[in-house]
């Protein structure tokens, strides 16, 4: 649009003509946007707002007089406030390359002010402290002309031929030489450390590696051996379960044979002996039987002989006392009880003769001891021999 003006991000609008900008200013500052100007009777201008650089090479004297040559970058802009860019439009919209000029003596100043209140070993060891000291001696001259450093950075500081730098890091150099040396003899060591570690190592490598073969080679002879073994060791093996079988199949055999001896001959033969021993048991239970059935038979005959004939042994008796002289001394009574008397001796001699048949008497002694035995061969003598005419009646 005609007559419509509008300023770069990094200017600032400059306009002349009319009413008087801020403070009194012979122009208004426009930044940001954009302005209506009049063709004829406003005029325009523009200010740089962009960082510009300034280079100070300059030969400073120090503290103990020796003579620095200093090389130094400054970086600075027009300051954004409106009052920066009144001050610097005033002394640079014309030529505006006269700020990196100005701002390049003033730094150059500074710098030799400060360096020589310093030492070079202050200078060469704190160049930040050195940049900070020069960056505030200058900020209010450069905020008169509208400028504002943004940084400060010494490149270089040389002293020429006089060598004292030099001089002054000789004890720096040595030893850090020395710690080169020590630093490369250490590396040398480590190498030979490392390659004798290497050494001994590919050496045990090839220990390990013989003795892993030598290992391998002995299992090879050791299944070689065996495999060469497995036959004869295979015949032995079934040599010996062979004889095995064949033992086990005597062993049965034998325990077969066994069997058979008890079946055919310990079996027959205990049954033959149970036989007999049942036939004699058997035997001799019917004997007994026999013979007490015989001595049974025997004990009647005898009794009934003996009752059948003891009235005539009563008789036989009384018939002994017949040419007796028998003395009668209660009379009738006397006589009565004389022959009770032969009657029971002849009861007694039946008892004596059955107890005989018995085989023992009531007193548990022999038949040929007892007392009633005696009697009956008293009454069998009585019997045989002729009678004298006498009774003795006890």
């Amino acid at each position: 649009m005609l007559g419509y003006r509008v300023p770069a991000p990094d200017e600032a609008m400059l306009i002349s003509g009319g009413r008087r900008g801020l403070g009194g200013a012979p122009f208004r500052v426009v930044t940001g946007h954009g302005k209506f100007v009049l063709p004829v009777f406003r005029k325009v201008r523009f200010l740089t707002l962009s960082m510009c650089e300034s280079e100070v090479t300059e030969t400073c004297v120090t503290r103990q007089g020796i003579a620095l040559h200093v090389r130094a970058v400054i970086a600075f802009k027009v300051g954004n406030d409106h009052e920066s860019i009144i001050n610097a439009g005033q002394r640079f919209l014309s030529d505006q390359e006269q700020m990196s000029v100005l701002t390049g003596r003033i730094f150059a100043g500074h710098l030799r002010a400060i360096i020589g209140s310093m030492t070079v070993e202050e200078i060469v060891t704190e160049r930040q402290k050195l940049a900070a000291e020069v960056l505030d001696t200058s900020k209010t001259e450069m905020a008169k002309i509208g400028l504002t450093v943004d940084s400060l950075q010494i490149q270089s500081i040389d002293d020429g031929d006089t060598g004292y730098i030099d001089a002054m890091s000789a004890p720096h150099k040595a030893a850090i030489q020395r710690q080169a040396q020590i630093a490369q003899a250490q590396a040398t060591q480590a190498a030979a450390q490392a390659e004798q570690a290497a050494a001994r190592a590919q050496a045990e490598y090839a220990r390990q590696t013989a003795v892993v073969r030598a290992e391998y080679s002995a299992e090879v002879d050791r299944a070689q051996a065996k495999a060469a073994q497995a036959g004869p060791l295979a015949q032995a093996d079934a040599q010996q379960e062979v004889f095995t079988a064949q033992t086990e199949l005597a062993e049965r055999q034998a325990e077969l044979r066994q069997q058979q001896l008890v079946a055919e001959i310990v079996k027959p033969a205990e049954a033959e002996a149970e036989r007999v021993r049942i036939l004699a048991a058997a035997e001799a239970q019917r004997m007994k039987i026999q013979a007490e059935a015989a001595a049974s038979y025997d004990r009647v005959a005898l009794d009934r002989m003996l009752i059948d004939q003891l009235p005539q042994i009563v008789k036989e008796a009384a018939g002994g006392l017949a040419g007796a002289q028998v003395n009668v001394l209660n009379g009738a009574d006397g006589l009565g009880e004389i022959a009770a008397g032969l009657v029971s001796q002849g009861l007694t001699i039946l008892d004596s003769v059955r107890r005989n048949l018995s085989g023992q008497d009531a007193d548990g002694r022999p038949p040929e001891e007892s007392e009633d035995n005696g009697l009956l061969r008293l009454a069998a003598r009585k019997e045989q021999k002729p009678n004298d005419g006498r009774v003795d009646v006890d």
